[in-house]
């Protein structure tokens, strides 16, 4: 036997599946997974030692440590030109349903909910054909104003490629003029899966995958940070899956700018695709495990409490995943698409739940840096 980085006896590595004795060679010697590594990974029977290999890397990076954030998130309107086929929250101008914030009303949204202060707002909404590019400027200023220590994590890279194609700039003078305004990273949705294939089913109406990757680019180059996401569940295949998470990781070859990946599960409930089924918890598992193994210059995963439900949380964090999100606040788009999980979770529930898995919590920024709190304030450790 050997110690892992917790300190307990680790038993070597077993498996039935002839398949997975190169894979976990390499992963012991830190060495670098191909697509065939990763399709054999899905194909795998034993989603146990496929889980085991995905532990044994998430410790040997973060030992027991599991990382959370108090967030809230904001989605100034639901109104979106684009049709996709997966989504439930984005809605035609003029149907019932829709609705745009106010600034005011945006900013008065951002300082109601819990009493613990958040260090983070998450803010996506959807395409809009009217808003100006000012209207989102002038949202981030405000909030700005109102909570200069909140970090605001705003507009994944459609919205970005979407806002400046609307205000007749090029992507990176675009991204200048929303660092000024107070964007300090981007989200990472809207990723979906890159394969050409898919993604014109189920979301043709905006930027192809190369389009986001090159985005994605330039948002690092700006000196912005981002996550990347992943939706899987629905019409993609496990090619597609190993696809996606491969331009990924070249990406971050290049550019080190991703913090977390993030598999999202899809949700059929109230889309065009309603007759798919959920992915079952099997699937769930596998995923956060394999995106571990593969994204292997990805500082973190991250298993989406909201997604996956909080019970499925807690065994992630045995299957790759090191990072739960955080308390939310209000999360609209999933619970759009049938989400029964809640829309908001405190600060000590989501340490329950990682103490209970046998982790260690940590409170984080959206920048991984740790937080130090004292009831309803906060002190972030650079």
């Amino acid at each position: 036997m050997t110690e892992s980085p917790t300190g307990r006896p680790r038993h070597e590595f077993q498996t039935d599946d002839a398949t997975l004795a190169p894979i976990a060679a390499k992963v012991m010697a830190g060495e670098r997974l191909s697509a065939e590594d990763g399709y054999a990974l899905y194909r795998s029977p034993d989603i146990l030692a496929v889980g085991w290999l995905a532990n044994l890397v998430r410790e040997r990076m973060h030992g027991n440590l599991t990382f959370f954030n108090v967030n809230r998130h904001i989605n100034p309107t639901n109104v979106c030109v684009a049709s996709c086929r997966l989504c439930a929250f984005g809605k035609k101008k003029g149907d019932s349903g829709t609705y745009t914030m106010a600034l005011e009303e945006a900013w008065q949204s951002a300082g109601e909910g819990y009493s613990e202060a958040v260090t983070e707002f998450h803010i996506v909404g959807g395409l809009h054909p009217d808003l100006p590019f000012e209207y989102f400027l002038d949202l981030v200023k405000g909030l700005k104003e109102r909570f200069p220590k909140v970090h605001i994590k705003a507009f994944t890279m459609v919205e970005v490629a979407f806002l400046a194609k609307r205000a007749k700039l090029s992507i990176p003078d675009a991204l200048i003029q929303m660092k000024a305004a107070g964007v300090d990273s981007c989200p990472g949705g809207g990723a979906e899966i890159f394969a050409d294939r898919v993604r014109h089913i189920i979301c043709d109406h905006k930027i192809d995958g190369s389009e986001w990757l090159e985005t994605a680019e330039m948002v690092h180059n700006a000196g912005l940070r981002s996550n990347a996401t992943m939706l899987y569940g629905h019409i993609e295949n496990e090619e597609d899956r190993v696809d996606h998470m491969l331009k990924l990781r070249a990406v971050q070859d290049r550019t080190g700018g991703f913090q977390t990946f993030i598999p999202l599960a899809f949700h059929p409930e109230n889309t065009v695709l309603g007759h798919l089924p959920r992915t079952t918890g099997f699937d769930d598992m596998r995923q956060i495990a394999v995106g571990r193994l593969l994204l292997d210059n990805f500082a973190h995963v991250k298993s989406y409490w909201q997604m996956v439900t909080p019970k499925m949380a807690q065994i992630s964090l045995r299957f790759g995943a090191d990072d739960i999100d955080g308390t939310v606040v209000e999360e609209k788009i999933y619970h759009e698409a049938g989400a029964t999980t809640p829309q908001g979770m405190r600060r000590a529930e989501l340490e329950r739940l990682i103490r209970e898995a046998g982790r260690e919590p940590v409170e984080r920024d959206t920048l991984y840096n740790r937080v130090t709190r004292t009831e309803d304030t906060f002190v972030i450790a650079v």
